[in-house]
């Protein structure tokens, strides 16, 4: 029975863990959203945007910065973008524009 506390214990610390600079961390797409909705990452981070949808295609989209949107991620397809500036990002689904998600990038 300890043994189970400990593990369990271990999973919460690492559950809990900020996300660390140089990682890579998924946005998960599916049933017409963006999760986490709001990411908190440090300076040197990887965002991957993998839509787990089985029919519909996304983009991610950073229209404040005026960078091309991604290419069209079908099912199973997936994007991936570097944050190394603090600040917030809010980004939209190219063709799904009620579709949000911002990064907030923070040391």
């Amino acid at each position: 029975m300890a043994r189970l506390g400990v593990c369990a214990a271990a999973l919460l610390m690492i559950l809990a863990s900020p996300v660390w600079a140089g990682e890579t961390v998924r946005v998960s797409i599916d049933k017409m959203m963006f999760t986490p909705k709001i990411l908190k990452v440090k300076p040197g981070t990887t965002v991957e945007w993998v839509n787990d949808e089985k029919r519909n295609n996304h983009s991610v989209l950073f229209e404040k910065e005026g960078l091309p949107e991604s290419d069209r991620l079908f099912p199973g397809d997936s994007w991936k973008r570097s944050f190394d500036k603090p600040g917030l990002y809010p980004y939209v689904c190219g063709p799904h524009r009620d579709m949000t998600g911002v990064i907030e990038v923070a040391p």
